[in-house]
């Protein structure tokens, strides 16, 4: 399975600011974008801090005056490499409670921002890419199974999955396998197993041959 990494969910073209930009352009630069904060770059294009609304809102009412970004900008800056899975962004944010990370290159410089917005994208993915997801990569390709050996029903991210197997020990395998593709909600199991069946088909059995012995035998 191929999980989505940072590259494909940042905002690519990211708008920067300087340290010595002003307090009114990063509010136009704020509104003109529809962003809630702008990364500050050094002269080599490599994250120094960040400006949020909270730090303009917080500046202008501390009654000294309008200032730049490097007295604004919250400080030293958390980023994230495009190379990295969602979920590692998104631990990261909750680490360092913050709501966007700057991503950088190898060479530290920036190329893109990653927000929780964007993180939520992953479960915005269609219920169809999802059901086709698990068949052929956790189904098929991993674990080598018939396209039809499992009935996967996915509604708003929830995936339900049916069937009876020849090993019990795949269920809780394939739960765990559908939990970790990207969209996935919640996985609830109703798989069986052909061990499970042949038990239930003898315990019927033996009701019926009581049912059929004479009284006293």
């Amino acid at each position: 399975m191929r999980h989505r990494s940072v590259a494909d969910l940042m905002t690519p073209t990211a708008v920067a600011v300087q340290p010595g930009t002003s307090f009114k352009e990063i509010a136009r630069l704020l509104d003109e974008y529809g962003i809630t904060a702008v990364p500050v770059v050094d002269d080599e294009n490599r994250p120094v801090g960040v400006v949020s609304e909270a730090d303009l809102l917080r500046r202008h009412t501390a009654k000294d005056g309008p200032s730049t970004a490097e007295a604004m900008m919250s400080s030293p800056v958390v980023t994230a490499r495009p190379s990295w899975t969602a979920v590692e962004a998104a631990r990261l944010m909750e680490r360092h409670r913050v709501k966007r990370l700057p991503v950088v290159d190898a060479e530290g410089r920036l190329i893109g921002v990653l927000s929780r917005s964007d993180l939520l994208q992953l479960f915005l993915r269609r219920d169809r890419s999802i059901q086709e997801e698990i068949r052929e990569d956790v189904v098929v390709r991993i674990l080598r199974l018939s396209p039809s050996a499992v009935h996967i029903d996915v509604d708003e991210g929830r995936v339900t999955l049916s069937g009876t197997l020849d090993r019990p020990g795949l269920g809780p395998v394939i739960v765990r396998l559908c939990e970790t593709v990207d969209g996935v909600v919640e996985v609830e199991d109703r798989l069986t197993f052909e061990a499970d069946e042949d038990k239930a088909e003898a315990d019927d059995d033996e009701v019926h041959d009581d049912e059929g012995s004479p009284a006293g035998e």
